[in-house]
């Protein structure tokens, strides 16, 4: 890694048709993005998928992600921080919107259904982990993502999302209680 994002020094990025030292600079900021690619891009993917289930879908959000990164460049401070944070976020308007997709379903479904047939499997004998996760309010949902999954320190995820320690650690205490109170009794 370079001094330039190792160190967190980053160059301001460049106008449109700016002169030579310009686009030298441009040329910098996609060098230093090339670099945390080639550091990042396994593992980031790797735990995206492990998040959406889905190779192809973790792919296209971490290629998004350093799409994004890219553009700014100029005032991201932590680089591997600032891509998990982006990548979280995608994974959480993804789960949003499968959610929203699945009650729009069920409603259909239970339009069609026998009101005598009995409802579906009770959610207490069949939540996992990561349906845990995925149905705690969005403020504590990306600090667990970042913290657990992506090994986060509590300062980078304060710093990422312009909160406190205190508050990350508050975030974290509380997503533990109600992980815990969800998955109590579940094998």
């Amino acid at each position: 890694m370079t001094t330039m994002v190792a160190g967190g020094a980053l160059r301001a990025r460049p106008r449109p048709g700016g002169d030579v030292a310009t686009r030298s600079t441009d040329l910098d900021a996609e060098q230093a993005v090339k670099e945390v690619y080639d550091a990042h891009y396994g593992m980031l993917v790797g735990w995206t998928t492990k998040l959406v289930s889905d190779p192809d879908l973790a792919h296209d959000f971490v290629t998004e992600a350093f799409v994004k990164l890219l553009r700014h460049w100029d005032t991201v401070i932590e680089p591997r921080a600032w891509l998990y944070t982006t990548v979280a976020n995608q994974v959480r308007d993804h789960w949003r919107k499968r959610g929203r997709e699945a009650t729009a379903y069920e409603r259909l479904q239970a339009g069609q259904r026998d009101p005598d047939v009995a409802p579906l499997q009770d959610q207490a004998t069949t939540l996992s982990v990561r349906e845990a996760v995925e149905s705690l309010p969005p403020r504590l949902r990306t600090p667990v993502l970042l913290h657990y999954f992506a090994d986060l320190t509590v300062v980078q995820i304060a710093r990422q999302l312009g909160k406190s320690e205190g508050t990350i650690k508050r975030d974290l205490y509380d997503a533990r209680h109600k992980m815990a109170a969800m998955l109590e009794g579940v094998r």
